[in-house]
């Protein structure tokens, strides 16, 4: 159902959910289903349970209802034109007997009957609901005169109302067995919904009008291949942007393996990179390339020795060398990645000053790439507010002020000034200390063993 993963209903989840069927058998049977036409809503049926076993298996997705509404997805795609096209064919109780099958037939999480039988009473909801108002408004006897474009008008109302219907009660399981925040479910994945329903609607409207004409039943697949082809094309890209999340995260995993003391933190830079990235509007291309470097930008201490990093002490040159030398490393071990694009940039150069006094290429000013001026921002507020060994956790307003001091020698002050409008806006949460952690010293801020010059490891 909603929860991801097969985790258990909770009580108030399952008593939702069965009264979300008892409505279901209740509205398709005060509908009534009279004489069919059978033939067509076999037809329509068998090719939504068709559409929905081909997708499964490209996308390797849960059931319908795991999806807080019908955003934009591959599996949306191939069957959603199908339902609309049967709310425009048929009266509303035949309607919402046709996503019956392929939502029972299909892989649940237990408790599976429960489950399957609340993926079919929502789409029979949301079916029987297009139906009757595209029947409401006129629309069959403007689609039997081919009566355009005013058949558009009852075709985009019932798009809605399956939008609107498959949301609410998507969104409502959620609430009651997730207790997931109302604001978020209703405010966001409901509205960004509705543009994909509109066209997946115009999409079954379509298939509808050709199956009314010469064409009868192979308008399915005039409709449905090309869709079908798009939704294979779409469960590749989806399932190379899962590789590329695979390798991220076994990176940074491997650092955090390595040195104990930078766990969390590579997620905690990537965080507030894209609070700094947010706060200056870049394109949301860039914001996900940066988000992607500010958790890499630590992958080169895999070439650092473990020992020197972890060790207590204050640092000799030989081994602060060592340290300083992990931008290059990490450059070099993300170079063949090819999606990494500009993020390769800020890995290589986070460690650059706006005086020039930075490594490892002693870059200034504008010569620095953007993503490495905002990782090195992000990187030294999280370090200051984070305990370390050779030091304890600031609170945030110091590490503010720390940052305003270096602003036009170490940092770029635009990033500076969109890092703290940030933090003021949204709020920032400091690591949690570790056992052990109160052994650490309290170092002033700026003041730290020559060995370890700078505000950040």
């Amino acid at each position: 159902m909603a929860e991801a993963g097969g985790k258990p209903l909770s009580r108030g989840g399952r008593a939702y959910a069965g009264a979300v069927i008892v409505g279901a058998s209740v509205c398709v049977a005060a509908c009534g289903v009279g004489a069919g036409p059978w033939g067509r809503v076999a037809v329509l049926a068998a090719l939504h349970g068709t559409c929905e076993w081909l997708v499964r298996r490209q996308t390797r997705v849960g059931a319908v209802a795991e999806a807080v509404a019908p955003e934009v997805s591959a599996r949306w795609a191939a069957f959603f034109p199908v339902l609309l096209a049967a709310a425009a064919l048929l009266r509303p109780g035949p309607a919402a007997l046709v996503p019956v099958l392929g939502a029972v037939l299909a892989p649940a999480a237990p408790p599976r009957a429960l489950r399957r039988l609340w993926n079919a009473a929502q789409l029979a909801l949301a079916t029987c609901a297009a139906a009757g108002v595209f029947r409401g408004l006129g629309g069959p006897g403007q689609l039997a005169r081919h009566q355009f474009p005013a058949v558009l008008g009852p075709a985009v109302a019932a798009a809605l109302a399956f939008c609107l219907v498959s949301g609410v009660l998507a969104a409502g399981i959620r609430i009651t067995a997730e207790r997931a925040d109302p604001r978020t479910v209703w405010g966001g994945a409901l509205l960004r919904s509705l543009v994909p329903c509109l066209g997946y609607g115009l999409i079954g409207l379509m298939m509808a009008v050709l199956w009314q004409g010469r064409y009868g039943v192979f308008s399915a697949v005039l409709v449905l291949l090309p869709l079908t082809v798009s939704s294979w094309v779409f469960a590749q890209f989806q399932q190379e942007e899962a590789a590329h999340q695979a390798t991220v995260s076994a990176l940074v995993q491997a650092v955090e393996i390595k040195d104990e003391y930078t766990r969390g933190h590579s997620e905690r830079v990537s965080r507030a990179s894209v609070l700094i990235a947010r706060e200056l509007r870049m394109a949301e291309e860039r914001v996900a390339s940066l988000r992607i470097a500010g958790v890499l930008h630590d992958i080169g201490k895999l070439g650092v020795p473990t020992r020197v990093l972890r060790k207590n002490g204050p640092l000799t040159d030989d081994e602060h060398e060592a340290v300083q030398l992990h931008p290059t490393f990490g450059h070099e071990m993300v170079r063949g990645i090819g999606f990494l694009g500009e993020a390769r940039e800020g890995i290589l150069h986070h460690h650059e000053r706006m005086d020039g006094r930075g490594y490892p290429s002693g870059l200034a000013g504008d010569q620095i790439p953007e993503f490495a001026r905002v990782i090195a921002v992000a990187d030294a507020f999280d370090s200051m507010t984070s305990t370390r060994s050779y030091r304890r956790a600031r609170p945030v307003d110091e590490a503010v002020t720390e940052l305003e001091r270096c602003s036009g020698t170490q940092f770029d002050p635009t990033m500076v000034g969109a890092l703290i409008r940030a933090v003021r806006r949204h709020g920032w949460s400091p690591a949690q200390p570790r056992p052990g952690d109160e052994d650490a010293p309290d170092v002033p801020l700026g003041i730290r063993e020559p060995s370890r010059a700078g505000l950040v490891g």
